[in-house]
Formats: structure tokens, sequence, C-alpha cells
């Protein structure tokens, strides 16, 4: 597969109805996942060449907690809910079909693999969006924030990866992103969460992709967490017991 970088951005109007339609080329296995994850070419016939990254349901490993076949589907809801927000967290995420069956289809972020959460922390300028990253994990109850599921484009953005293990429930969060307890979120996060929870709670049709994905269960947990945010906006200490992920990047 070529070294190119990605010829799509995020900001692209377009990108998530050519992450949908484009024809799927070569797919590049990553090795080191649990489930089945494929880097693969992307062609469009007015958009040109892209990357993304595939996630089929049928390469997920059933887990006694998440019901089987949703994953991908997380992927989505995770993108959806970031982009309710306005904070721009997720790569655009799509649902579609492809060579291994349905399955969630992100953009692909240009990156150096070798940098990771534990780099970025030091970066005073990255600060912002580190307090809301740990914010979003905690509020999509996200079991498996490690290190190098935040990554840096060229441009100097940071984005979350990997959130098929978010919006159980029961309380499940593992992240690495501690660094900011005590930290109280800013105004407009806080008016953020406020008006994506009003969003739920009437059923609004901005809110459909996301309420779609997840059960009505899940809806109900993840409208009390954006509730306990609203009334307290402060990020809490490390909780007693274990509430990081292993490995840790």
């Amino acid at each position: 597969m070529s070294d190119a970088t990605n010829g799509w951005s995020a900001d692209d109007a377009w990108v998530e109805a050519a992450l949908r339609d484009a024809e799927i080329g070569e797919l590049q296995l990553v090795y080191d996942s649990s489930n089945y994850v494929f880097i693969t070419e992307l062609t469009h016939p007015e958009h040109g060449a892209g990357r993304g990254v595939y996630k089929p349901e049928q390469g997920e490993q059933p887990l006694h907690d998440f019901p089987s076949g949703t994953l991908y589907r997380r992927e989505v809801a995770a993108y959806e809910f970031s982009e309710l927000l306005g904070w721009r967290l997720v790569p655009p995420t799509v649902e579609r079909d492809g060579p291994h069956g349905m399955g969630s289809m992100q953009l692909f972020i240009d990156h150096d693999p070798s940098a990771h959460y534990f780099a970025h922390r030091e970066q005073v300028d990255l600060e912002r969006q580190l307090v809301r990253f740990a914010a979003f994990d905690l509020i999509v109850n996200n079991a498996d924030r490690k290190g190098g599921h935040l990554l840096l484009d060229p441009q100097g953005w940071l984005w979350g990866i990997d959130h098929g293990l978010c919006f159980h429930q029961q309380f499940k969060v593992r992240t690495v992103v501690w660094d900011f307890s005590g930290r109280r979120l800013d105004d407009e996060a806080v008016a953020d969460l406020r008006h994506v929870r009003n969003c739920l709670i009437e059923g609004d049709e901005a809110a459909l992709p996301l309420l779609s994905r997840i059960t009505q269960r899940e809806v109900q947990a993840l409208i009390q967490r954006c509730d306990e945010f609203v009334d307290a906006p402060v990020l809490p200490e490390m909780f007693p017991y274990r509430c990081v992920p292993w490995p840790l990047i």
C-alpha cells in the first residue's frame, strides 16, 4: 500500500458521502488489533483517491459485556456524538458495506505512529483539546482509551480513534487521560453538553444518527452522564479501583 498522505480531509464537506460511496481497494490488515481492522485505499469518481479505516462486524471478537455485532456501530455513534457537541474529536466515520460485510469506515488520519498521549500531554497548545477528551471519555463511558488512540494530524489537531467499547449503560471507564482531574470545563463546553442533553431527551432530528445506534438503556445512561457534568462540570479524580486500560499505549 502506498505511503502517500490521505488526499481527503475531515474539513471536506463531502467526506462522509465519499467514505460511504467510494470504491474500496486494497485492504491492509492491522495485525496488532484484537478485532479485524483494515486500512484501505478508496476511490471516488468525483473526489478522487482517499484512505479509510474499515472495521467489519464479521471481524469483531465476542465479548461478555458488549452485545455481538455492535462495536462498529459504536464507532459511528462516537463520531455522531462528537459532531453533536461540536467538539470535532473523532474523524468522520460512517456505516457501510464492504468486502467483509457491514462495518464502519473512518477517515484515515495522517500521523506519526510513534507519538501518543503521553507525549501530547506535554504540549501546552493541546491542553484545551485534551481536557475535552477527558470529559468526552467519561461521558461516552469509554472502556478503552489507550495512549495510542489519540492521533496528532499534520495541522496540529488531535483526533481520537477506537471507540468500539463506548456507551455501555454500566460504568466501565478505562482511560489514560487523567492528568486534568479537578479541572473545570469551560462555559462553552458546558453549554455544548446542555444542548446535546436536550437534543437527546427531545429526540431531536440531529441526534437520530446517534440514537439509532445505541440502545434505549444506553441513551438514558448517556443523558444521565451529561446531566452530571452539566450540574458539576469538574473532571473527577482517578477512581480508587482500576480505571486505565492495558496496555497503556
